[in-house]
């Protein structure tokens, strides 16, 4: 019998995934993945310190009823209406898997979070990816054109930072085949949100997290809104224990006690956000409008620029040839002086054309 190798023993779809690991390396100044820069809310970091043995120990709740409860009153619905998860990944690969049929399509707007076609590729069905029109804008009728089971919509869009517009994700909510899933990771940072279209379609799941706003990102706490129909499916897929015991309690304790820390925190990112958009502008680059706690700042060769940054301490994350925009760097924002330094390395890495010395 001839040998096989073991990459036989692998689904087809598999092969052609990549790993999904961008550069992790420490660095001085990371400002490459949009987390919270400023901390951990002090309620938090109190309820992990003083949780008990047992929290370690045990297993953690079965579906988090204790962090249902705390969302559902953030959020202002019934808890019936919350699912959370382990971190935003797992409750929208859960999503996706509970409501498409192995080689049905999940349509993506492009550029987007890239984790979607991941996760279709992963559950056997077929990633569609539609550019934006012109300006970022969601283009609802190619959308729409896919036919998909699955709709994936993000915004504040990843990584291009801006709002879609309200008139046309309600199209999409409205005439879409099949489930619409809104990814709101950054809603904290925006002057609106799409909970209201759950009043208007029982066909909406809204996805949150508490890795950005709040600071909890090494918990990894997702969730999501909908109908509770829609959530009792997301949740099957999901499987239990998702959330542990330590992130269960300290993000129960943020929501109660520490929205106004939070808040604070938010209004200082959206203020630092639209200084540094300045500071860019001032050396003659074009930062993308947003309202999530990053900018996105065409640079050609960005690739090269982040590498320098990096050999000056500080960290970005670069993008190649995204449609309409090109070449890009997303820098995070946190508190001033990082991005302080984020302009020097920058300041630096252009004087040296991108490429070390």
């Amino acid at each position: 019998m001839t040998p096989r190798s073991s990459l036989d023993l692998a689904r087809d779809a598999y092969r052609a995934i990549d790993l999904y690991a961008p550069d992790r390396a420490p660095c001085a100044v990371d400002l490459s993945d949009n987390t919270n820069l400023w901390g951990v809310p002090p309620a938090a970091e109190r309820a992990w310190r003083e949780a008990p043995v047992a929290a370690v120990t045990r297993y953690p709740s079965l579906y988090a009823p204790q962090l249902k409860a705390a969302l559902a009153a953030y959020v202002g619905v019934a808890p019936d209406m919350i699912v959370t998860g382990c971190g935003s990944d797992d409750v929208l690969d859960s999503a996706i898997r509970a409501f498409a049929e192995p080689g049905e399509r999940v349509a993506v707007p492009d550029p987007s979070f890239a984790m979607i076609p991941i996760f279709a590729r992963m559950n056997g069905l077929e990633p569609v990816l539609v550019p934006l029109a012109e300006g970022t804008r969601l283009d609802a009728d190619a959308m729409l054109a896919t036919g998909a089971r699955v709709i994936y919509l993000c915004s504040p869009n990843n990584p291009t930072g801006d709002v879609l517009d309200v008139d046309a994700v309600r199209r999409v909510v409205r005439e879409a085949p099949g489930l619409v899933i809104l990814d709101e990771a950054y809603a904290e940072f925006a002057e609106r949100d799409a909970l209201g279209l759950l009043g208007e379609s029982e066909r909406v799941l809204v996805c949150r997290t508490m890795s950005k706003a709040f600071g909890l990102a090494g918990l990894r706490i997702g969730y999501m809104v909908g109908a509770p129909a829609l959530v009792a499916e997301v949740e099957k897929s999901r499987g239990p224990y998702k959330v542990n015991a330590l992130a269960e309690r300290a993000a129960a304790a943020a929501l109660g006690e520490d929205l106004p820390w939070v808040r604070a925190r938010v209004r200082e990112a959206v203020e630092n956000r639209e200084r540094l958009a300045a500071g860019l502008r001032a050396r003659g680059l074009a930062p993308l409008p947003s309202q999530a706690n990053f900018l996105m700042v065409p640079v050609p060769g960005a690739a090269e620029v982040a590498a320098r940054m990096r050999e000056l301490g500080v960290a970005v994350r670069p993008f190649a040839a995204l449609p309409s925009i090109g070449d890009a760097l997303r820098i995070s924002v946190g508190p001033w002086e990082l991005l302080e330094a984020c302009l020097r390395a920058l300041d630096g890495a252009l004087a040296d054309g991108g490429r070390g010395t």
